[in-house]
């Protein structure tokens, strides 16, 4: 007979989780295991509320097993470790980002990108090497293999750090492995959400000039006075988008929801780059045309392996990066996920676990 999720491990635990698919979170027990000789066990301080948590509460992507408890932004102090742990003590700022395991002995796993492992654990919503379903972030504690454990340095503060652990390198990566990192470059970040602001601060970092893509005429001036892209582009202005054919190097492309590929491939120069990073619902439509007599390139990335992660962590902390936050109560999470959806916040939802989690 199965074991209750309180039941599967010796630690006992708590959180916030879904139940089924009308995403509605609450209070839940369930258990950590024991800490392992290579692992790091945590005291979660702070945890990122990433878009994937909403599609993944609601099983918009299909693949949800219930109780679900998301987070895959998560921060905290050490409170014990294995004894053959060798870069963390007891007191370390730490965190998890969006996986906790993968085969290690594939040709992706030996080159440092555990992401691209065939068999990659996720941080939730995924199956552990012992067969039980791990549980993410919106929780008390954590325990994790130290490979998959980032060192947090002292210059960043826990909660606007949290969301480079899943925002922070899903722009990272792309921007170094697609060559979009050579300072004089022209490199547009479409979408100026969770994602799109931490990709404008790290372009700025490496030197490009930025400019921001957007549906929004509004947020001109929080892209350029505040976050310091170099220009402004409004993609529903023809005009705008017109004048801009052929002036960019690459792209980033944000948004997880479904909308034209075709301007933004337009404005590619010729060899240009548009790589995605959203993962909306449904299909884009991609017309082959304008890819041929440019010779462009449509291309994807999702975050990193763990060895780049702690490099943008280390890059973020070098160049003063973090995320824009607004700090919430475990309690106002349902309403920070309505909010989320309307694209109500600036930039990221962070949940204060460690001053307003409450055990059940």
């Amino acid at each position: 007979m199965a074991k209750s999720p309180e039941e599967e491990h010796p630690h006992e635990a708590f959180g916030w989780a879904a139940r089924d698919q009308s995403g509605i979170l609450s209070p839940f027990k369930f258990s950590r295991r024991a800490t392992g000789e290579q692992d790091v066990k945590f005291k979660v301080q702070y945890c990122g509320i990433c878009h994937s948590d909403y599609h993944s509460i609601k099983n918009e992507w299909g693949s949800s097993t219930y109780p679900l408890l998301p987070g895959h932004e998560i921060v905290g102090v050490v409170m014990e470790v294995g004894r053959k742990v060798k870069r963390f003590n007891v007191g370390d700022k730490v965190g998890v980002g969006c996986m906790v395991g993968a085969c290690h002995t594939c040709e992706n796993c030996e080159n440092d990108l555990e992401n691209y492992c065939p068999k990659m654990i996720l941080t939730y919503n995924s199956i552990y090497y012992d067969g039980t379903i791990t549980y993410g972030g919106y929780s008390n504690i954590m325990v994790a293999d130290e490979r998959y454990v980032v060192r947090i340095p002292d210059a960043l503060p826990l909660d606007a750090a949290a969301p480079l652990l899943c925002a922070g390198i899903t722009v990272y990566s792309p921007l170094k492995y697609y060559g979009l990192t050579k300072p004089g470059m022209h490199i547009g970040i479409v979408g100026l959400g969770g994602l799109g602001h931490v990709a404008v601060k790290f372009a700025k970092a490496f030197g490009v000039k930025v400019t921001v893509i957007s549906t929004s005429p509004s947020k001109r001036k929080e892209a350029v006075e505040h976050l310091g892209a170099d220009s402004f582009l409004v993609s529903r202005d023809l005009e705008q988008m017109q004048a801009a054919t052929a002036t960019m190097d690459g792209i980033v492309d944000t948004v997880s929801a479904q909308h034209p590929l075709l301007p933004l491939i337009n404005i590619l120069k010729p060899h240009g780059k548009l790589v995605l990073v959203g993962a909306p619902e449904k299909p884009h439509e991609l017309p082959a045309f304008p890819l041929l007599l440019g010779r462009k390139m449509v291309a994807g990335s999702t975050i990193g392996g763990m060895k780049e992660t702690q490099e943008m962590v280390d890059f973020a902390a070098k160049h003063n990066i973090t995320a824009d936050v607004e700090v919430i109560p475990m309690d106002y999470v349902n309403t920070a996920m309505e909010r989320l959806v309307k694209a109500d916040v600036r930039y990221r939802f962070v949940i204060d676990i460690g001053n307003t989690l409450r055990a059940p």
